[in-house]
């Protein structure tokens, strides 16, 4: 399994409406429900409508194209990091998953994901019944070494 640091700060935000969100910056997720307009963007592209935000998110993304019969890649790292008190902001993109944490517990977030999916603790599996179609599951499973990079 390969996870790639996110070179920059994000915000986790709450917006009045989209109108003010550059959708040409390189990360922009959008969220949007009967009760709120979510953002999630680098922290030097939250618009001025911002409503409520919070600040100081660091983040990786799971490297590779991630099947949709994979599971427990992004509930391993979830639980990992939950035994060792710290939380995350999980994000799904149809390729991928991204995983954002507090900056004060990035470094050392990194540091256990990497022990853990050495010790195969942190691992991806077809469902039972599925077959994989796409990115071969040594890559993206912990079985071809790991890198954080």
């Amino acid at each position: 399994m390969k996870l790639k640091k996110l070179d920059r700060e994000f915000s986790v935000c709450k917006v009045e409406d989209y109108s003010l969100v550059d959708l040409s910056a390189e990360y922009s997720f959008i969220g949007k429900t009967d009760e709120e307009n979510s953002l999630v963007c680098a922290t030097g592209d939250v618009p001025s409508n911002v409503v409520e935000r919070d600040d100081r998110w660091r983040g990786f993304r799971i490297q590779g194209m991630l099947d949709f019969p994979l599971i427990r890649i992004l509930a391993g790292i979830a639980e990992t990091l939950a035994g060792n008190g710290i939380s995350i902001f999980a994000i799904s993109t149809y390729n991928t998953d991204y995983v954002l944490v507090k900056k004060e517990s990035y470094q050392r977030a990194l540091d256990i994901l990497e022990r853990a999916i050495r010790n195969r603790r942190v691992t991806a599996a077809p469902s039972p019944g599925q077959r994989l179609c796409g990115a071969p599951a040594p890559h993206v499973g912990g079985h071809g070494g790991v890198s954080i990079s």
